[in-house]
């Protein structure tokens, strides 16, 4: 299931990226006593009481015409569209605003749940200040200090009793679930339909024209899929057709609900950095992945081209090397063929557990053909492996002492384990544990 999306917005320099980073645990924002340093929107995830739950951060919302604050207003806009809950930042240092008032004017427009969060309240005596902001109408303001976390338990504690109510989805464990991600205009809708066999969805030359991710359960050859277009967003304006920056959370909402990940890349233009954003999102998720270039049939060709594209997206997606490469064509169905059997593929490696003792006597071959290199006198013994979980498949390696192992030794490990057992476009996790001597 999607996780909910708090979106923090306010006007600049009300502390937004310090309360970002109290939540994610680590510094993401830049933090600066500077308006307007978070031009744009940054994503993290957070939790709280077992809710588990991503948060943008955003550029402050300024009025005025200036380039720089239409796009920070731009960018916040569309964050407060993504999100199940608005967290609405104000200073409690410098009271209530005219800028306040006008951010509160465009949360009401939203209808979304929002929490007012009054910053820099660092101790009790400036709890009066709360009361100005009782006028905004956004229920009871909770004082807390960004910079030293007071307070922040209760504002979450709000939060999250926002969220929506999630229900279980309804399809079978042998159900494949997939998702189409990239940037916009890579032909992701017009790869939809060509699977599906339909005019599913809305197909444009306009970057975005996409409204809404939903998922579309199909059969085929008896095997249940379901699809999640994870296209555009809904528009306001010119904005939403430019920006991309977007995709990153359609992207990241659509790969939680997947067991396999296309990664679609624009078979003409080529690679550009937002495809290999994109597609880290889903590595790092541990979701099986196919990278699939798309627009093959426009792009011109001679006997090298595809080797050539292959090494291009090798040398720039070097995280992604368990992940197989399809060409293809929505819009001529050109290799299309090739796309469903391979989703089934990665999907069951994905899944797949392999014998403990089938395990082992890779790992002891691996050994034993290459002892692991010592370190300050000291040599890694790995005592015996098993594997702990599935999607992605997860490794546990019981061994002296887990701070021997090089990282390059591990991908030694994780080559060997992968020559014996396939896992064609799923990562392997590897993790050690200290075998106490009993």
């Amino acid at each position: 299931m999607a996780k909910p999306i708090v979106a923090i917005v306010g006007r600049p320099n009300v502390g937004k990226s310090t309360i970002f980073n109290r939540i994610v645990g680590d510094r993401v924002a830049i933090v600066e006593d500077t308006p307007g340093v978070t031009r744009d929107r940054i994503y993290g995830a957070g939790e709280w009481l077992n809710h588990h739950f991503n948060i943008i951060d955003t550029g402050g919302i300024e009025l005025g015409d200036e380039p720089l604050l239409v796009q920070m207003r731009e960018q916040a806009h569309i964050a407060i569209d993504e999100a199940d809950v608005i967290l609405f930042i104000v200073d409690g240092k410098d009271g209530l605003t005219s800028a306040d008032e006008e951010v509160a004017s465009l949360l009401y427009r939203s209808k979304k749940p929002v929490v007012l969060g009054v910053n820099k309240i660092d101790d009790f005596k400036q709890e009066m200040n709360l009361y100005d902001f009782y006028s905004l109408g956004m229920g009871e303001p909770i004082a807390i200090s960004g910079a030293h976390g007071r307070g922040l338990g209760d504002l979450l504690d709000e939060v999250i009793a926002h969220f929506p109510k999630t229900e279980d989805d309804d399809y079978d464990e042998t159900t494949i679930k997939f998702s189409i991600i990239g940037r916009p205009n890579v032909g992701k809708s017009s790869l939809v339909n060509a699977i599906l066999g339909k005019d599913r969805v809305i197909v444009s030359d306009i970057a975005g024209t996409t409204r809404d991710a939903v998922d579309t359960p199909f059969t085929r050859e008896g095997q249940d899929y379901v699809i999640i277009d994870t296209a555009g967003i809904r528009k306001r304006g010119k904005v939403y057709e430019k920006t991309e920056k977007y995709s990153v959370l359609r992207a990241q909402k659509a790969i939680e609900g997947s067991d396999v990940v296309l990664v679609v890349i624009n078979g003409e233009e080529g690679i550009i950095e937002q495809d290999k954003k994109i597609a880290g999102y889903a590595h790092q998720a541990g979701r099986a992945i196919i990278i699939v270039v798309n627009k093959w049939d426009i792009v011109k060709k001679d006997n090298k081209t595809m080797e050539n594209f292959k090494r291009k997206i090798r040398d720039n997606f070097q995280f992604l090397d368990y992940a197989p490469i399809v060409f293809l064509s929505a819009a001529t169905k050109q290799r299309l063929h090739h796309l469903l059997p391979m989703i089934q593929t990665v999907s069951e490696n994905h899944s797949l557990r392999v014998q403990t003792s089938l395990l082992n006597d890779v790992i002891m071959d691996a050994t034993a053909m290459t002892p692991p290199p010592s370190d300050k006198g000291k040599r890694l013994k790995i005592y015996y492996a098993t594997q702990i979980g599935v999607k992605p498949p997860t490794f546990v390696l019981f061994v002296n002492d887990p701070e021997l192992l090089h990282f390059s030794y591990e991908r030694y490990l994780e080559n060997k384990i992968r020559d014996t057992f396939g896992f064609v476009g799923t990562p392997i996790k590897i993790f050690t544990r200290k075998k106490h001597d009993q």
